[in-house]
């Protein structure tokens, strides 16, 4: 008696998960469908990090034909390296991350591709939102916080791909931000407003410096003067020795 009790616990167990388990497959349905990324010990300031996607195709009509990712905060788009995806899909960076596009899946296929990142953020977790594009135009948009994803005309919400980091290890530190762009050249000062050089004078002032004196009077107007004064005394010269040869 003592010993039939436990066995027949036992068996009870049994068969009560045996129904949990055809539930839950049951009514799994479309609330399982969701977009993912993983990085198997993913810490925080990790380099070099390939990351996984992947996106559950949620349309009964239509393939996915591109996947939009919004990047967190610490990572930029020149920090991704498309690794592979589907085939004949491209990679392109966008002002605020990147999208991984191309033919249109068979219907009900999921996509998956990877990239690697140069550096992981100091964090404690990275979120990346993506819109999920279909063939016919349709948007699924896997970008809600754990706690604004509510239930949804498809029975569930849409939560954003989130990737838990462990601490980071020891002596970790970010890297240099990665260069986007050559600086540009310095504009012309305002000195000079064409790319042409002022012209010059005998001095290495700008010619119109040397045309004037010290105190901003023409030089040509003192030099004028001045001759016109050698011609009236040579002239008055002139006219005195004239008119004493006469008497």
């Amino acid at each position: 008696m003592s010993r039939s009790t436990p066995i027949r616990s036992l068996r009870r167990t049994g068969v009560l998960t045996s129904v949990a388990l055809a539930l839950a497959v049951a009514t799994a349905g479309p609330a399982a469908a969701h977009a993912e990324v993983e990085a198997a010990g993913a810490r925080a300031l990790d380099q070099n990090v390939e990351l996984t996607f992947a996106a559950e195709s949620e349309s009964d009509s239509a393939g996915i034909s591109k996947l939009e990712v919004i990047l967190p905060e610490g990572i930029v788009p020149q920090d991704i390296t498309y690794e592979e995806g589907p085939k004949s899909w491209k990679f392109a960076p966008t002002a605020r991350g990147y999208t991984v596009s191309g033919p249109k899946l068979a219907v009900g296929e999921d996509a998956g591709y990877v990239v690697t990142v140069r550096q992981l953020p100091d964090a404690k977790e990275v979120v990346f939102k993506t819109l999920q594009t279909y063939s016919d135009g349709e948007v699924d948009r896997w970008i809600e916080l754990e706690e604004e994803s509510e239930g949804d005309s498809h029975g569930h919400g849409h939560p954003a791909p989130r990737l838990a980091l462990k601490a980071a290890a020891p002596g970790a530190v970010p890297v240099s931000p990665t260069p986007t762009q050559e600086p540009t050249t310095a504009a012309p000062s305002s000195a000079t407003a064409s790319d042409e050089p002022a012209a010059q004078g005998s001095s290495g002032k700008p010619a119109a410096d040397d045309a004037k004196d010290d105190d901003g009077m023409p030089v040509a107007v003192p030099v004028g003067i001045a001759a016109a004064v050698v011609l009236l005394g040579g002239g008055a010269l002139w006219l005195r020795r004239r008119r004493g040869g006469a008497a």
